[in-house]
């Protein structure tokens, strides 16, 4: 059985050694001996061959390691349990060889302090009330609670646990809603929420929860009067909740075996009437979604499928009245629609006029009107200017902005002064442009549940500043950082004191589009590490076809020529690599390491053409463009030849593991996390349940054209016979994505197909579970990977 391993160095281990020692130099006074000859490095596990074959679409292959995916197969499973061990002791004997262990040690006393945990998220206005989580001492989990907003206008501290206590009167100010440490009793040990939505008029809490013998999510509602779990609605398999009649009734959605959002029920609280099907979807390929606009007036029902993308809304006052169709547009869109004063918007990248588009656009129609055709546009598009997101409350709509590589953070006063007068240019909407930051890589719309507030929050990133959570007030333009993490604790210099959290600073205000007057960190306003570490942005050419975004950081204290360097990369779904500054890497940065990033095809930052040009029959863009900027750094004396590492993370994985079979010889070591390695076999025969977004993504294999290019990408099925591969370490759990065999499979064949070297060992760490949720295994895990990085690449 897998089991949490405990530190594989401590403990009787260390006291056999000790002792050996001992009777060594006792041994060493009768007689004089030469050195100790070094330990034989140890042996890979050699786990069985079952050559399987499968044909399809007139191509034959062999699979040896099929059988590790054979749950139905008692015996295989069996197998896989001693496999499993077998390279749990593999690796930790690696370790020990290499001296990696001792330094894991090390980098986990600089790593945990940097990564503690806050002990109180930044409270959340939502009408009369604050609501924030916080810690309990001895206690794994956090607890949810609330404090009146009108008892003290400031909230005594937001890093404290001591917040939800008035010294004054000697009493406690606040109420408990949810005690995950109690939830975790409930559920086995596990205590891992997926939604949660308090109820318009704050009576109630509803909130999912995993139940992993069920491997599904249940939901609880909790009535906040009493603290009381209710008896109704109970259900499991569910996905969406959304409240309706102002927290009198809830609507959730359920998913089928394969997980895919399909029914709508509505529960009545306090009703003892069954809860009701208000909508089922047949179509196995559609997955349905639902969500509460910001005012709670309506309910939008998105409906994505193989032939269309819908958006319906319900009335939340009569959730029983029907659904009413406001938008339709082609499969697998991104489309949002807000209400505000009787006005609906919609954030779309839908096709325009039958041609398809290259960014997000804003479209706006009257409430009233029940025809999905009649949208306006209202925003004439400024040349090299995109819409990447929006947040809306009562008075403001914020618009986050990217121009090239900028961001910028727009609110627009509302109602808009645009009717009689057609699009206009955003200049026009009287837009305040709020202050940010340099090197702004990432913004993202905090909670803002409070429609009536015009401060709105949101967390600004960057690769060489902790994410710091601002609010901004939208009538004055004042803003103020309420919660950042401090990771130079070991520094005189305190860089993120009460001061910088607590005091509102005014910052300059811009006006009109176009305009890039942000304060800088030299006025000590952001609390940006650019003092310790540089930011460079470069563009290198891929394929003679596009220009590839490189971001690197490194320390001002070392060089960044023929240093050491690790290379990110992510390419898929569309989505942003993420470039937010991580505190484990502060241990590289200050080793003289470079780190960079690259936002290869198929991911986000470049439009809808950049995603489209790197998935599916496109994909091997996305790693033609990783190698791209891999020999870039080599080729411009950033980094010295056979010193760079890659990374990838999940899809990520998928895309280093493939760049080292096509370029083994341009990496010296990789970590690969929770990766996507066996594209060709789970594809066309998933092991666990895919969305019809993942087949969108890297291609439907029942294509003929599709089926090729995956057979021509795949990590699994493209390992180099009879080369030399990279030092690699993969991790992977029992709870993710992506099974533990995938990465099980890969690590065996490329032992079984490469050449064997010792110094470049091919490990495979089973990590836990619940990895995510301790600080303690966390700042193991990333200590185990900077160790494994500097002891194959820096020392080697």
């Amino acid at each position: 059985m897998l089991r949490l391993r405990t530190h594989p160095f401590s403990g009787g281990r260390c006291l056999l050694a000790a002792g050996a020692r001992s009777s060594h130099r006792r041994a060493g006074t009768s007689r004089k001996k030469g050195p100790t000859p070094p330990l034989p490095p140890p042996s890979p596990p050699n786990p069985p061959k079952k050559p399987t074959p499968s044909t399809f679409l007139g191509v034959t292959w062999h699979d040896s390691y099929s059988w590790m995916s054979n749950f139905e197969d008692p015996v295989a499973m069996r197998h896989m349990d001693v496999h499993m061990e077998q390279e749990e002791k593999y690796t930790e004997a690696v370790l020990i060889a290499s001296g990696a262990d001792r330094f894991q040690r090390k980098l986990m006393i600089e790593m945990a302090p940097r990564m503690a945990a806050d002990l109180c998220t930044p409270p959340v206005k939502l009408g009369p009330w604050l609501y924030y989580r916080r810690a309990e001492e001895g206690k794994q989990f956090h607890v949810l609670c609330r404090r009146s907003a009108a008892l003290h206008q400031e909230f005594i501290s937001y890093s404290e646990p001591s917040v939800g206590f008035d010294f004054q009167s000697g009493r406690r100010i606040e109420q408990k809603l949810v005690d995950y440490n109690q939830e975790a009793e409930r559920f086995g040990g596990c205590s891992y929420e997926e939604r949660s939505e308090v109820s318009p008029d704050h009576h109630f809490i509803a909130y999912t929860m995993y139940d992993k013998e069920k491997d599904s999510f249940t939901l609880c509602v909790r009535d906040l009067t009493t603290g009381m779990l209710c008896d109704k609605p109970q259900a499991d398999r569910v996905a969406n909740l959304s409240w309706a009649m102002n927290g009198k009734a809830l609507l959730y959605t359920v998913t089928d075996n394969d997980k895919r959002p399909y029914r709508i029920f509505c529960s009545i609280l306090g009703s003892n009437k069954d809860d009701i099907l208000i909508f089922e979807e047949s179509k196995d390929n559609a997955v349905v979604e639902i969500r509460n606009t910001k005012d709670f007036q309506f309910i939008t029902v998105n409906i994505f499928s193989n032939n269309s993308s819908k958006v319906f809304l319900i009335n939340a006052a009569d959730p029983f009245s029907g659904m009413t169709l406001v938008w339709e547009c082609e499969p697998y869109v991104h489309c949002i629609v807000e209400h505000h004063q009787g006005w609906l918007y919609l954030f779309t990248d839908a096709a325009r006029g039958g041609e398809a588009v290259d960014y997000h656009y804003l479209l706006r129609r009257v409430a009233k009107d029940y025809d999905s055709r009649n949208w306006e546009s209202f925003l004439l598009e400024d040349l090299g200017v995109n819409i990447v997101d929006i947040d809306f409350c009562e008075t403001h709509m914020v618009l986050i902005l990217k121009e090239g590589k900028l961001f910028r953070l727009c609110s627009i006063p509302l109602p808009l002064s645009v009717d009689g007068k057609g699009p206009v240019h955003l200049s026009a909407l009287q837009p305040c442009f709020l202050p940010l930051p340099e090197h702004v890589c990432q913004i993202m719309p905090g909670p803002n549940y409070d429609y009536h507030s015009s401060i709105m929050r949101f967390i600004i990133s960057s690769p060489v500043m902790p994410d710091a959570t601002v609010d901004y007030n939208l009538t004055n333009g004042k803003w103020h950082i309420v919660q950042q993490h401090n990771i130079l604790h070991e520094r005189t210099r305190t860089l993120y004191g009460s001061a910088a959290i607590s005091d509102t600073k005014e910052a300059p205000v811009s006006k009109g589009v176009g305009s890039h007057d942000h304060p800088h960190c030299s006025d000590g306003v952001w609390n940006e590490l650019t003092e310790f570490y540089a930011c460079e942005y470069l563009e290198v050419p891929s394929n003679n076809e596009v220009l590839v975004p490189l971001t690197i950081i490194y320390s001002r204290k070392h060089k960044h020529e023929n240093s050491p360097a690790l290379l990110h990369g992510y390419g898929a779904y569309g989505e942003l690599l993420d470039k937010r500054w991580k505190s484990e890497f502060k241990s590289l940065l200050d080793r003289g390491w470079v780190i960079a990033y690259a936002d290869v095809r198929g991911g986000g930052g470049g439009g809808k053409k950049w995603h489209n040009d790197g998935k599916r029959s496109r994909k091997q863009n996305s790693i033609i463009d990783y190698i791209s900027c891999a020999d870039f750094l080599v080729q411009e004396g950033i980094v010295q030849e056979n010193k760079l590492a890659g990374w990838g993370c999940g899809a990520g994985g998928l895309l280093v593991a493939s760049a080292l079979n096509s370029r083994p010889d341009l990496f010296k070591a990789a970590v690969l996390k929770v990766p996507f390695l066996d594209v060709c076999n789970t594809l066309l025969h998933p092991v666990l349940p895919l969305t019809p977004a993942d087949y969108e993504e890297f291609g439907y294999p029942f294509e003929v054209e599709d089926f090729l290019a995956i057979r021509k990408y795949s990590p699994y099925d493209n390992i180099q016979k009879d080369v030399p591969y990279p030092a690699v370490l993969v991790t992977s759990s029992l709870n993710t994505r992506f099974g533990i065999w995938e990465a099980a499979k890969w690590v065996a064949k490329v032992r079984e197909l490469t050449v064997y070297d010792p110094q470049r060992p091919i490990l495979f760490n089973l990590t836990a579970d619940i990895v995510e949720e301790s600080k303690y295994l966390e700042a193991k895990e990333c200590a185990l990977e900077a160790a494994f990085l500097i002891k194959m690449v820096s020392e080697s």
